[in-house]
């Protein structure tokens, strides 16, 4: 049985469990918001940042690249949660007209956030490097919580999973456009930082100017006391263990996509041996892109149309676990696009389904995004852990065989406990 909100009548629609279907024009709009702050979240760190960092510092690139995208990916985890708090409590009135507590963030967010990347642009060091990213980080998150937020705030339970998919497709396709902006179309990181500013606001900011956004009463305005905001960040999982055992499946998942695509480049150079890295790379991100985006959008409505979540969610993360143990066993050129495309695939089903999942067990609506900022922990914690997991695992404990078997054993064990959850079929 899902659980909602108990809702009287009198509960502001800011507040109310949403009933009326989104249309197309309101999903094109959030997914291309999405779009653009993926696409801002990941184009620095797979190209931007290591070209300025090796310009400044190309003696120790390395550590560099690592205590710059580390302190960013700490900022991350602070900033997301802090937040979505802070939006669940914005009540703003200018002129005379209440606006929502949502799109203020997502606008202020990419505003702020598109000019901290022109100025991490003119850096030339590597502590103005990190706190440009840093800034940035604060800001993209400050959008991200608001765009979360969104879908339960908007979205009824009967279509969050078609809607979660087209929101999910993004975090693969952003940083393809990405990528491919910044190197095939423009040249020069100063114009790439430049390109990643004007496409976060080209295609988010007409999402916040252009739909709906429910005020927030000022009498159903939680009281800001800072000791009782941080506090709210803990989210006791005996008092909500649907909760906690969604952020135990999100994180174990999120920690196997990590383990598997941390090192491929240094796969395809080192056990496949193929005669171009770079560009068989660029191949397998292709087909994890176009394996993502075939299910993610089919998996969500199928699971909207039945009801049930937790069977695809545990389907997914066999599907991911055959692709890791296939790149265990049989690392040769031909089982990587295979893998990569059944990687693809099941992340895909992944994505959607379980993102519906969770917005079906936050403990209020009054914290919907402080609950998903908390949520996202689960999501930029293990790309921390990642690193310090998996080389050990390739260095001194079997190598890529061993690496590959530990992600496909630790994306089941995440699919798996979802079967913990009682409130969602």
């Amino acid at each position: 049985m899902t659980t909602v909100d108990p809702t009287p009548a009198s509960l502001p629609a800011a507040l109310a469990e949403p009933t009326v279907p989104v249309r197309r024009g309101w999903i094109a709009l959030i997914f291309a918001a999405n779009l653009g702050v993926w696409m801002a979240f990941f184009t620095p760190i797979q190209v931007l940042l290591p070209q300025q960092l090796e310009r400044i510092a190309p003696a120790d690139k390395e550590t560099a690249l690592a205590v710059v995208t580390g302190l960013g990916a700490l900022a991350a985890v602070l900033a997301n949660p802090l937040a979505g708090a802070l939006s669940d409590r914005t009540c703003l009135r200018l002129a005379g007209r209440e606006f929502g507590r949502r799109h203020v963030w997502t606008a202020g967010g990419a505003l702020l956030g598109a000019a901290a990347l022109v100025l991490l642009a003119q850096q030339r060091t590597v502590a103005g490097v990190a706190l440009g990213w840093v800034a940035a980080q604060v800001c993209f998150n400050a959008m991200l919580a608001s765009l979360t937020a969104a879908v339960p705030d908007r979205v009824p339970v009967a279509q969050r999973g078609g809607v979660s998919g087209w929101v999910g497709i993004p975090q693969a396709l952003g940083l393809v456009l990405g990528v491919v902006l910044v190197t095939a179309v423009v040249s020069g990181t100063a114009t790439g930082y430049a390109t990643m500013a004007v496409a976060v606001l080209l295609l988010a900011l007409p999402f916040a100017l252009l739909t709906a956004d429910d005020p927030l009463p000022r009498a159903h305005r939680p009281a800001l006391r800072w000791r009782a905001l941080l506090a709210s960040m803990w989210v006791s999982p005996r008092r909500h263990p649907d909760f906690g055992w969604a952020w135990i499946t999100r994180f174990l998942v999120q920690l196997g996509n990590a383990l598997g695509t941390l090192y491929l480049l240094y796969f395809l150079t080192d056990e496949v041996r193929h005669p171009d890295p770079e560009g068989g790379l660029l191949v397998l991100i292709l087909l994890y892109t176009a394996g993502l985006a075939a299910t993610a959008v089919v998996a969500g409505r199928l699971s909207d149309r039945s009801g049930r979540r937790k069977v695809f969610v545990i389907t997914a993360g066999g599907i991911m676990a055959v692709a890791a143990l296939l790149l265990a066993v049989a690392p040769v050129w031909p089982v990587a696009v295979a893998a990569a495309l059944l990687l693809g695939a099941g992340y895909g089903v992944y994505l959607s389904v379980d993102a519906a999942l969770i917005t079906q067990v936050l403990p209020a609506a009054t914290d919907r995004a402080k609950d998903l900022g908390v949520i996202n922990i689960a999501n930029s914690a293990p790309q921390v852990l990642g690193p310090a997991i998996s080389a050990p695992l390739v260095v001194h404990l079997g190598g890529y065989p061993a690496l590959y078997a530990a992600t496909a054993a630790v994306t089941v064990l995440g699919s798996v406990l979802v079967l913990k959850i009682r409130s969602v079929p």
